[in-house]
């Protein structure tokens, strides 16, 4: 059953964790929430592994300035929830809404797909 318009407190804690990590930046704990065979893809770029995901984590959108608001949420099913973020800065274009698309396994995140918002 989907379920749309969910509050963060109807996330999973591995998604609600990892993305209170990244909006502050902190790529450690953001990996924390992370199997060790993540692969993570971001505007047609893949990363894989732990290591290469939290060096991406690290550095992607650091040359910015930008607020992040979630907008959105839905469970696909138990292990598949997809998060919209509104994203505002100094990037080019200075707005953007993404989509968040999440698969868990074991209670840590196995992917997560990175693409413009669908509306």
């Amino acid at each position: 059953m989907t379920r749309t318009d969910l509050h963060s407190d109807a996330l999973p804690s591995t998604v609600r964790g990892f993305l209170a990590a990244g909006t502050v930046h902190d790529a450690d704990t953001a990996s924390s929430f992370l199997t060790a065979d993540v692969v993570v893809v971001d505007q047609d770029e893949t990363f894989r592994g732990r290591d290469e995901v939290h060096a991406f984590l690290r550095d992607a959108g650091s040359e910015f300035e930008y607020t992040t608001e979630q907008t959105g949420a839905r469970r696909v099913d138990d292990d598949h929830w997809v998060v919209t973020l509104r994203l505002e800065g100094t990037f080019p274009g200075g707005v953007a809404e993404l989509d968040y698309r999440f698969t868990l396994r074991a209670g840590l995140i196995a992917e997560l797909v990175i693409a413009n918002h669908e509306a």
